[in-house]
């Protein structure tokens, strides 16, 4: 027993070692951007353990993408510095979980969005979630959520703002993706998720790119959409898709459309959520072009952060705005399987 201990002791040692080594290489401007804002994420939160946009908006799906950020930082459900917040989050979604399996509201016309960023979150607390009680809950509103995911599909392989059925059919690049970065993390968690709903959307996907490898808004048509392309090829990286001659595609064009800037009307608006899913892609390609990009953009965000530690650009709110920048600074710490090399 003494011998298990010592040598149980000696890995944490090792593993403490090499966890402050990387701290040391981080650059202290960005972690400390990093640290303004998770605490101005953790201030914003309300006592009810949500987050919201502009004009008390969007609830369910500002709290998962901040729950996500807060994630990222190394905090769980139970240990470290944000945990009492990951922990009113997880209660908050779970209590917005319905019989249909939907996490969200109903009569929020863009439900799906949240549902789809919900599957992602809770995946990644459930791999971690030490309590049985809660886990088994967390399963099972999971495998539910997968469930009206399946069900709330159209026919032709997307999804809409709302489901199928609630929605007339209709459906467009940035919900179907979201959902199928959500299933993907479901699935990466032990949840089941039939082959056959993943299946149809990337056929989906794969309709609505264009000659040059641009995803349009929709399998009806609206242009491609540098945004949406990078959402999707980060899709396709999550499923170990790296080398195909479509990953390609996707990639020159993102290369070709994207800038770190932020000036090009290219991105429709959607700058941020762009580089969110793009940056997930560099961080997954050749060591150098990520350290370049990353280091490009991390210039560009730090310069755009408030004094409070948010960021107040774009329409939907400082919440959304900090809580995708606060994941993208964070990708490199490794906590969260979806993220992981």
């Amino acid at each position: 027993m003494n011998r298990v201990l010592a040598l149980t002791l000696a890995w944490l040692v090792l593993a403490s070692g090499a966890e402050l080594q990387a701290a040391r290489k981080t650059d202290p401007k960005v972690a400390g951007a990093v640290q303004r804002a998770l605490d101005y994420l953790a201030r914003e939160q309300r006592p009810q353990g949500y987050w919201e946009a502009q004009h008390s908006q969007y609830r369910v799906a500002m709290t998962a993408l901040a729950g996500n950020a807060l994630l990222c930082e190394g905090s769980t459900t139970t240990r470290g510095k944000y945990s009492r917040q990951i922990q009113l989050a997880v209660d908050y979604l779970i209590e917005r979980s319905r019989k249909n399996g939907l996490i969200g509201y109903q009569n929020d016309y863009h439900y799906m969005y949240g549902h789809g960023f919900s599957m992602l979150f809770l995946s990644q607390v459930f791999g971690e979630e030490e309590k049985e009680q809660r886990r088994e809950e967390l399963k099972y509103v999971l495998t539910k959520a997968v469930d009206f995911c399946g069900k709330a599909q159209t026919k032709s392989g997307g999804w809409g703002y709302v489901s199928a059925k609630d929605g007339n059919d209709f459906d467009e690049g940035s919900t179907c993706i979201t959902q199928v970065q959500g299933l993907r993390a479901c699935r990466n968690a032990g949840i089941p998720v039939p082959k056959e709903i993943i299946d149809k959307a990337v056929t989906y996907i794969e309709k609505c790119t264009t000659k040059e490898g641009g995803v349009q808004y929709s399998i009806r048509g609206g242009g491609a959409r540098p945004p949406i392309t990078a959402a999707a090829l980060a899709c396709m990286f999550n499923s170990g898709e790296y080398e195909s001659e479509y990953t390609k595609r996707l990639l020159a064009y993102c290369k070709k459309n994207l800038t770190v800037t932020g000036g090009s009307s290219r991105s429709f608006g959607h700058w941020h959520y762009a580089h969110y899913y793009y940056a997930q892609v560099m961080y997954r390609l050749d060591g150098n072009e990520w350290k370049k990009y990353i280091r490009d953009l991390s210039n560009t965000i730090l310069r755009r952060q408030s004094a409070d530690g948010s960021w107040k650009e774009g329409h939907v709110g400082p919440v959304y705005t900090t809580a995708i920048n606060a994941t993208i600074l964070q990708l490199e710490n490794g906590f969260l399987p979806i993220y992981q090399r």
